[in-house]
């Protein structure tokens, strides 16, 4: 085997590896999918049933929903994060020495302000059926680092996109009980570049890589609403998607006896999206306070690792995440007729391993603090207002990738401290017809 032949793998599992890895919730999966949600820190979650966004959490609260309703919205994310470095180093090839990786601390990777928009529509066909149709962009976020990031053979620049496109049902089997469930035709777009190490610690530059790929999946999701009247109970099942990306490779600037892995490499790596189980509760206090609890478990642990396949063969590359959870608790008040307050906290466990850190995700535990209002316009419009502060815990990274095949192999550790936080704002307009 030639050795162009012999290290483009390694070169496109390390880059792909990172491929879902961009994001700024738990994982790569963004909880931001209602402005009114953000609110109360997804604590209404599969059982408020009082917005069209409920298509998203649980489409069979749909029936809660009277006529037709519309829902349009985005979050405005600013998050930071900043990178220290605590020794990085690489290998030598054929030397027993390791040389020291420096450079600039890579700035805050994130843009200034990061939009998730989403759009529901719901419609009561009969006193039994609804129809409803969800648009949002539930994972991803773009991470860009400055030029000469001691972790730039870790990761330099990320732009993970996904569109979910969610027609919905839902069907009262009786006053109290309705079942409901959707299609999901998901979209995803990524992109990704790193830096390469040369053989020699003193190379005048580094190599460059880039991967793109994209991919449409259909999955589905299903869910059971219950009420009492003064109290609502939600389940909610969304099955995870496979996607399958299909791109190209391209490596240059690399010198000496590597140089021959330079050129574009058709590529294609799975990306299995974790299931997600959402339990929730809505009690009402008095006729103008409510109380809602909801919990999430994500199956993170069908997320081994990526294969990696090109026309030289397939790579596998460990990653081993975890399944994890979040918790959250909220209340709203109606102070009047026009004006609904509404505040929440969220526990969200990363699902990322502490073996396999990545600057691509500078990601650790979160904790939510959230508030919103919503302002009646009219019995037909409505206005909904949040805000969130998220506390993202440090995190250690020991991130060791090998390059090229023996006797050529290098291999650069990133050892790194992460920590950052996050805020956001969002709002939405409410249509009832």
């Amino acid at each position: 085997m030639s050795l162009r032949h012999r290290f483009v793998p390694s070169l496109l599992a390390t880059l792909a590896l990172a491929a879902p890895g961009s994001a700024l919730a738990g994982g790569f999966y963004l909880q931001e999918q209602s402005p009114i949600e953000t609110g109360r820190a997804l604590s209404g979650g599969a059982a408020a049933g009082d917005d069209p966004s409920t298509i998203y959490f649980n489409p069979a609260a749909m029936t809660q929903l009277q006529g037709i309703q519309l829902s349009a919205g985005a979050s405005a994310l600013m998050a930071s994060a900043h990178q220290t470095n605590r020794g990085s180093y690489r290998s030598i090839p054929g030397l027993p020495v390791r040389a020291p990786i420096t450079g600039n601390d890579g700035g805050n990777p994130f843009d200034s302000v990061i939009p998730v928009p989403s759009f529901y529509a719901s419609a009561q066909v009969s006193d039994r059926l609804w129809l409803g149709l969800g648009v949002n962009a539930p994972f991803g976020l773009k991470l860009e680092y400055d030029d000469g990031f001691f972790g730039r053979y870790d990761s330099l620049y990320t732009d993970l996109k996904t569109y979910n496109i969610q027609p919905s049902f839902a069907y009262k089997l009786t006053d109290g009980l309705s079942v409901g469930g959707g299609v999901d035709v998901q979209y995803v777009k990524a992109t990704l570049t790193n830096a390469l190490p040369q053989l020699s610690p003193l190379a005048p530059a580094d190599g460059f890589a880039s991967l793109k790929g994209h991919d449409w999946s259909v999955g589905w999701n299903a869910g059971v609403f219950y009420t009492t009247g003064d109290t609502n109970f939600g389940v909610h099942f969304r099955k995870g998607i496979n996607q399958h990306l299909e791109g190209t490779q391209t490596v240059s600037g690399l010198l000496g006896p590597i140089a021959a892995g330079n050129g574009s490499f058709a590529a294609t790596a799975p990306l299995n999206l974790p299931d997600i189980v959402t339990v929730s509760m809505m009690h009402r206090l008095t006729p103008g306070l409510r109380a809602m609890l909801t919990g999430k478990w994500y199956n993170w642990s069908k997320f081994r690792g990526i294969a990696v396949t090109s026309a030289t063969g397939t790579t596998n590359k460990e990653l081993d995440y975890r399944d994890s959870y979040s918790f959250s608790a909220g209340a709203e008040y109606d102070v009047s007729p026009a004006l609904t307050l509404r505040a929440g906290t969220m526990f969200d466990r990363t699902p990322t391993n502490p073996q396999h850190l990545t600057t691509r995700v500078p990601d650790g535990d979160r904790v939510w603090l959230t508030g919103g209002a919503t302002f009646n316009i009219s019995p037909a419009a409505a206005l909904n207002l949040s805000y969130a502060h998220t506390f993202v815990e440090k995190a250690n990274i020991i991130r060791p990738d090998s390059y090229y095949p023996a006797p050529a192999t290098v291999t650069a550790t990133t050892l790194a401290q992460t920590s950052g936080n996050a805020d956001q704002v969002a709002a939405s307009v409410t249509l009832r017809f």
